[in-house]
């Protein structure tokens, strides 16, 4: 019998969703999890305290800086970077475990970190998520009520630089609606897995 397998992914797509602080990248992914449980989402480590509700091992892996440097020197991040001080990072094994039993893996990370991934993983799907405006954004960073006044400020101003890079994406999402975004990613990951394989 006639089989496509020459034309057809064997292994795991890598996902790379971005977008500025406040856009909601998390409610998106958790939405998206829900209608795509095969799916992993990869856990970040990071350096910084937990927020409120934060789990251990679920929202992030959080660690000491002298860990996290450990682990820098051992290459056991695809990508990482500093941010107010705190470190974040991608965990190497992990993911090439993940991508090479067949598994989608998405990582949520920013502008810096996915142009660091593309660059070591050209195959990755670049996916950029916005909100419906600047207004918009700016009212869900309030919204947090965690951050005084310069810290927002800031995250803005890093917002306009990211958004300058949309260009290095494949695609954008406007998050105006959390289950039509989380639908939207569905579709992409869909339309690559319907991809031939060069």
């Amino acid at each position: 019998m006639q089989t496509w397998d020459k034309y057809t992914r064997r292994s795991g797509l890598l996902i790379v969703v971005s977008g500025p602080s406040g856009v909601g990248k998390d409610s998106v992914l958790d939405e998206f999890s829900k209608i795509c449980p095969d799916v992993k989402r990869c856990v970040t480590t990071t350096t910084r305290e937990p927020r409120k509700n934060e789990i251990d091992g679920v929202d992030y892996n959080f660690v000491s800086h002298e860990e996290f440097q450990r682990r820098i020197e051992h290459g056991g991040f695809l990508e990482y970077a500093e941010f107010y001080g705190n470190l974040y990072g991608t965990p190497r094994k992990w993911v090439e475990e993940k991508l090479a039993d067949g598994t989608d893996v998405i990582l949520k990370i920013e502008v810096q970190g996915g142009r660091a991934v593309k660059k070591q993983m050209p195959e990755a799907v670049m996916v950029f998520l916005v909100a419906p405006s600047l207004e918009e954004l700016e009212r869900r960073l309030r919204s947090r009520g965690t951050e005084a006044d310069d810290i927002i400020a800031g995250r803005l101003n890093r917002a306009l630089a990211e958004l300058e890079h949309i260009p290095d994406y494949q695609y954008m999402i406007v998050n105006d609606s959390v289950a039509r975004a989380a639908e939207e990613l569905k579709a992409v990951i869909s339309a690559e897995h319907c991809r031939i394989k060069q």
